[in-house]
This record gives C-alpha cells, sequence and structure tokens, in this order.
C-alpha cells in the first residue's frame, strides 16, 4: 500500500481546487436542470424546433407555473444523486487504501443537444494502485454504490408512472427500450407497458446505462479494474480485446437493426482503452471469498442494466 502524506492530501483539496469542483457541479445542475425541464416541455407540447421545449419551459416558469422546474430539479437531485455516490465510492475507497484522487469532476453539457445535460463525472487518480485488493475495491466501489441509489429510484420512477394514451409511431422516432431491471419491475409494480416521462425514471435510466457501460471488463474502466484484480494482466488484455470486438460488432447491428449509431462511439473508447491497456499491480495479495462474492454481485448488477438495443429509431 502507497502511504500519502496529510500534507499532500490537504494539498489535492486546497479551496481553489474544491472550488473549481463546486463551479463544475453547479453549471452541471444548470445544464441538467434545463434538460428536465425540457424533457418535461416535451411531454406537454409536440415541439415544432428543436429549442420550443426549452423557451417553453422557461416561459411557464416565468410565469409561474412550477411543473416544469420541480421535475427538472427532480431530475437533477435524481441524476447527480446517483452519479455522485458512484464517484464517491471511488474517492473514498481511494482514500481508505491512501491513493492519491481528485474529488469528482462533474461534466456539463448543452441541454437537449445530450439526453442528460451532463457527460457524467469523473475522479482522476493520481498515484498507483500497487495492490490487487485496493484495485479490485476501488473498481468496485462505484458501481455498486451508483446501483444502491439506482435501483430505489427506479422503483419510484416506475411506481408513479402514468400511462401514455395510445398513438401511431411516425417513422424518425426515437424509441427508449427498457434495460432488464425495468423489465423485471414493470409487471411487479403494475407500471403500464406504455408511460409518460417522468423524472426519476429518466434519470435511473441514464444512470443505469451509465452503470453497464463502466463495468464493460476493458481497459481502466470500472469492469476492467476488477478483472485485472482477479485474473491478471494476460486474461485481462484479451477479455478487453474481445469485449472491444463485441462492442463493434454489436455497433453495426444496432445500426442496421434499430437505425441507431449509439455504439459507434463507446467501440472507439474501448478500442482506445485496449490499445492503452492496464498499469501492472506489483502487490499479488489474494481476494479472499468475499470479494469473489462481490464480483458475482457485480457481473449481476452489470446483466440487470446491460441494454443491447438501448435507442431504437423507427
Amino acid at each position: 500500500m502507497e502511504y500519502v502524506s496529510s500534507q499532500t492530501r490537504d494539498r489535492d483539496l486546497s479551496m481553489p481546487r474544491v472550488g473549481f469542483h463546486l463551479m463544475l457541479f453547479g453549471i452541471t445542475c444548470l445544464t441538467t436542470t434545463i434538460t428536465g425541464m425540457a424533457w418535461w416541455a416535451a411531454e406537454q407540447m409536440k415541439p415544432t424546433s428543436f429549442f420550443e421545449p426549452i423557451t417553453w419551459a422557461m416561459t411557464e416558469t416565468a410565469n409561474g407555473h412550477l411543473h416544469a422546474l420541480a421535475n427538472g430539479l427532480l431530475f437533477t437531485f435524481t441524476l447527480l444523486g446517483i452519479l455522485g455516490a458512484h464517484e464517491f465510492g471511488h474517492y473514498f475507497a481511494c482514500r481508505y487504501y491512501g491513493v492519491r484522487a481528485t474529488l469528482p469532476f462533474f461534466l456539463p453539457a448543452p441541454p437537449m443537444i445530450t439526453f442528460f445535460g451532463t457527460f457524467g463525472a469523473v475522479i482522476k487518480i493520481k498515484s498507483p494502485i500497487t495492490s490487487r485488493r485496493a484495485l479490485f475495491d476501488i473498481g468496485i466501489a462505484g458501481p455498486l454504490a451508483g446501483f444502491a441509489l439506482a435501483l430505489p429510484a427506479s422503483v419510484i420512477g416506475l411506481w408513479v408512472a402514468q400511462e401514455a394514451p395510445a398513438s401511431s409511431l411516425s417513422p424518425g422516432t426515437m424509441i427508449f427500450n427498457d434495460p432488464p431491471l425495468f423489465r423485471m419491475l414493470i409487471p411487479l409494480l403494475h407500471a403500464p407497458p406504455t408511460f409518460n416521462w417522468n423524472p426519476m425514471y429518466w434519470a435511473a435510466w441514464g444512470a443505469l446505462l451509465v452503470t453497464a457501460l463502466n463495468l464493460f471488463p476493458v481497459g481502466q474502466l470500472d469492469g476492467g479494474h476488477v478483472l485485472y484484480a482477479i485474473t491478471g494482466r494476460r486474461i485481462h488484455k484479451w477479455v478487453s480485446a474481445g469485449t472491444s470486438l463485441a462492442v463493434a460488432c454489436l455497433a453495426i447491428g444496432s445500426f442496421v437493426w434499430h437505425g441507431s449509431p449509439i455504439w459507434l462511439l463507446w467501440t472507439v473508447v474501448l478500442l482506445f482503452l485496449t490499445k492503452v491497456g492496464h498499469p501492472p499491480v506489483t502487490d499479488e495479495d489474494p481476494l479472499g471469498t468475499a470479494r469473489t462474492v462481490l464480483a458475482v454481485v457485480a457481473v449481476i448488477v452489470f446483466l440487470l442494466c446491460f441494454m443491447p438495443f438501448p435507442i431504437s429509431i423507427l
């Protein structure tokens, strides 16, 4: 285990650095809230232009009708709460093992140009992870912490879902397919098969997608860390390459059968991570039974979150 002095840690948490993190978080709150407001507005109207839901939601709020703002804030609270839990899971695991890491960087994105108003959140690990146990714990802490909040958000989002009126779908309509967790919960909660947008459902949908992406056993993704801790360098290398190839095939199938290019960018990311590889771990301490059980739990979480075709375009 690497020893990190308290002075070094204090430098990582200096006021200017914390201020920068808070600034990014504030901007992300703004962009996700506007995005949530726009999604709500799009349900209330038939927009004729790309940004019309945003202007309509702002007008409604300015006129004292705060439904759009309430939905936007609930969406922000739910989504950033889940993403924050994910990243702070990594962060506190790093602190426990004396690994230098930054606070989470929340990444804002232009409202409505992205589905969620954010590119997610990341932390930067600034010192080597030399222990297999530390690598495993740091890698798995984020997805499990995020899923622990995404699960109740999924239940609430589906429980309050209101049935959508029957309508014909025109060409070009974008359909968001359910992850396996939703398909299990819908009959249990007696949720309608098709329902209107609500902020907790949408935040949970996005969080489950992010969780699945992070659990891919590739490179230095969370799943890659866990795989490397369990199997070592050689198997990690081959599994990373095979997974990247499988996602490339998935990208082709998604585009051909569902008209969606959603996997194309992720294929590029995975190929890059495969090429970069994973830093070596020098301390070969055994993981033990408890961590093996957690690895199985992580696989189950991945299967509950993973959507082969998240989006279909008619």
